[in-house]
């Protein structure tokens, strides 16, 4: 597999994850945000991840859809890819909010981005969501918002998202939140930290592997 990617973004980071866990080999290749000439030339979109790979009946696929590209390579259902539904979309869009309003100005500022690509991010995102400096001005708010949210998404863990074992809901989960860390005004609960923890265990996931190598 070669994988297309950003760092920070969810959707990627959920395949990351996924391939980890399901100990899929892949080559990866982080696209700078303000690259449209790859993505296009490959899906006709600008939307990552993108996966190159074959699938189960040895077909060449180029997907954008990183569902589809968990579940092409997840042959023995390991992850439970069914149990996937519109309420966790719902949760997913919801914890979103919050989430990207925080993490972005913060985003921003790692390896990923040089001067370029940071103010194309900064000028498309705040088109969505307002100035980053006004995002800053009221992480409090967002934080706030966010933590009765995670409270009530904590007592669903049972250990793991509605069940006892690891699914595609944990690595949806994870890979959403993952991006907090990076927010220096924040903390997890402790036992959302060990889920998410554990999650990066099972999955072998280093955020920033492309930068420590």
């Amino acid at each position: 597999m070669k994988l297309y990617h950003y760092i920070h973004c969810p959707f990627c980071v959920r395949v990351r994850m996924a391939m980890g866990f399901l100990e899929t080999p892949y080559s990866s290749v982080v696209l700078p945000y303000n690259d449209e000439k790859t993505p296009l030339s490959l899906t006709d979109k600008k939307m990552l991840p993108i996966a190159e790979y074959k699938n189960s009946k040895s077909q060449d696929i180029v997907s954008n859809e990183s569902l589809n590209i968990i579940k092409d390579n997840d042959v023995d259902n390991k992850l439970a890819n069914e149990l996937y539904s519109s309420e966790v979309e719902e949760l997913l869009g919801s914890l979103g909010k919050e989430v990207h309003s925080l993490a972005m100005p913060y985003w921003i500022w790692t390896p990923e981005f040089d001067e370029a690509s940071r103010e194309y991010f900064q000028n498309k995102k705040e088109v969505k969501r307002g100035p980053f400096k006004e995002l800053v001005k009221n992480r409090e708010k967002f934080i706030q918002s966010l933590n009765i949210k995670l409270n009530s998404l904590d007592k669903m863990m049972t250990p793991y998202y509605k069940s006892d074992k690891l699914t595609i809901n944990d690595i949806a989960i994870a890979s959403h939140l993952w991006g907090m860390y990076i927010v220096p005004e924040f903390q997890f609960s402790d036992r959302m930290n060990t889920y998410l923890m554990n999650i990066k265990s099972k999955c072998n996931f280093n955020y920033h592997e492309d930068y420590w190598k």
